[in-house]
């Protein structure tokens, strides 16, 4: 697949941008696609990435994938997909690094611990806490809170599993989404962009085939167990074909490796054939279509649910994910309701904001600060607050 000499009709051209919340003078050096992806780059929530785990605890092992090398996964497989399809790489950049930024620690186990007890307060959703992670809780700027990101790149953030508004949305707006949209309209009846499209599937792709490299190394499954699942199995048979007697280490990243390009194959032709039958003008013509423009074929989205199940199965409900997990959603259920009732153990800046005990001002000040921790402060904060032999910090 050779690169296109420019962007597509229907891709977002950075001139043509809706702009910022808060004006700025336009960058000399950087159209405001690459200027949105290097804010996030230095954000403190991106940093923290780097500790905060997608399936095993941080401290579980250093070769499993956290949430900063997914997302650096994620933009690279968007930035490879954009460049097929004529879309704009610098927007799909930014909203593969920003995508993760709203996740608690823990992975899925933490996010699920924080649902649970901030359901009374508005509950918690990462994409929300995305949005709130970058238009409030990065404060770094003289004029404003948040990183004043372009509106492409807040819809992407927001938007890109698809409309939360209108016919088939999801229901229930989260809290923090409905807030910002009373002040700044996204257009939630509508699909996002291409490049938030390419984005979401990006992430796809990556979360599948890490998922199966990780637990293979972990020994959650074997490679016997992989055998019949349809598409993984037998491109691990091509692989032993083409090498015989190859090593299981490079067995499993060829392998994987080939998974990777062949599921982005896919999803490039299936998506070139959507933008022939749907003839597009500009992305606002996608934006309005009524369905996403960027998919997998049908064969392939089997293909994904076959491998999700397996997964499931094998890897997310395993016993020793289960033990850790268990763990991990006891950390975050405590800290809230610690925390919540009683603020005063709130560090300084943060009690500065909370409210009353059990308040829900003071609930929304607590999730904000359980969900930007780290596992590895998460588990210090738990050993200083619930060990009464620690030493306060």
């Amino acid at each position: 697949m050779t690169a296109p000499a420019a962007l597509a009709p229907w891709a977002s051209h950075p001139e043509a941008s809706r702009g910022r919340l808060y004006p700025e003078p336009e960058s000399a050096s950087r159209n405001p696609f690459q200027r949105d992806r290097d804010r996030i780059i230095h954000s403190a929530a991106f940093r923290r990435l780097e500790y905060k785990t997608q399936v095993f605890v941080n401290h579980e092992g250093d070769f499993f994938r956290t949430r900063l090398t997914h997302s650096l996964e994620v933009s690279q497989i968007a930035r490879s997909i954009c460049r097929s399809l004529g879309l704009n790489e610098d927007l799909a950049e930014a909203l593969a690094l920003a995508h993760d930024l709203g996740h608690p620690p823990f992975g899925h186990a933490g996010e699920d611990a924080l649902k649970e007890v901030a359901a009374p307060f508005g509950g918690f959703d990462h994409n929300a806490q995305s949005l709130r992670v970058v238009t409030a809780l990065e404060r770094r700027y003289a004029r404003f809170d948040g990183l004043n990101l372009t509106w492409e790149t807040l819809e992407g953030v927001v938007k890109h599993n698809g409309p939360l508004t209108g016919a088939g949305a999801r229901s229930g707006l989260p809290l923090a989404i409905a807030e910002y949209a009373e002040t700044h309209d996204l257009e939630l009846d509508t699909h996002a962009g291409p490049e938030a499209q390419v984005a979401a599937l990006s992430d796809d792709i990556a979360y599948n085939n890490h998922d199966i490299d990780d637990g293979l190394r972990a020994g959650l499954f074997t490679l016997e167990d992989l055998r019949d699942v349809p598409l993984i199995g037998p491109m691990f048979a091509v692989v032993e074909q083409a090498y015989p007697g190859i090593d299981e280490s490079r067995l499993i990243h060829e392998a994987v490796r080939r998974l990777i390009g062949h599921m982005v194959g896919d999803l490039v032709e299936e998506t070139q054939r959507r933008i022939a039958e749907a003839n597009p003008a500009s992305a606002e013509d996608i934006r309005r279509l009524g369905r996403p423009v960027v998919s997998f074929s049908d064969e392939m989205q089997e293909h994904d649910r076959s491998l999700k199940a397996f997964l499931f199965d094998h890897m997310y409900r395993h016993y020793k994910l289960n033990r850790m997990t268990s763990k991990a959603r006891r950390v975050v259920r405590d800290l809230f309701q610690l925390l919540l009732d009683d603020p005063g153990c709130l560090p300084t800046e943060w009690r500065a904001s909370a409210g009353s005990p059990g308040t829900s001002e003071t609930a929304r000040v607590v999730t904000d600060y359980v969900a930007g921790m780290t596992d590895r402060y998460a588990l210090d904060e738990h050993k200083q607050l619930f060990d009464l032999q620690s030493r306060s910090s």
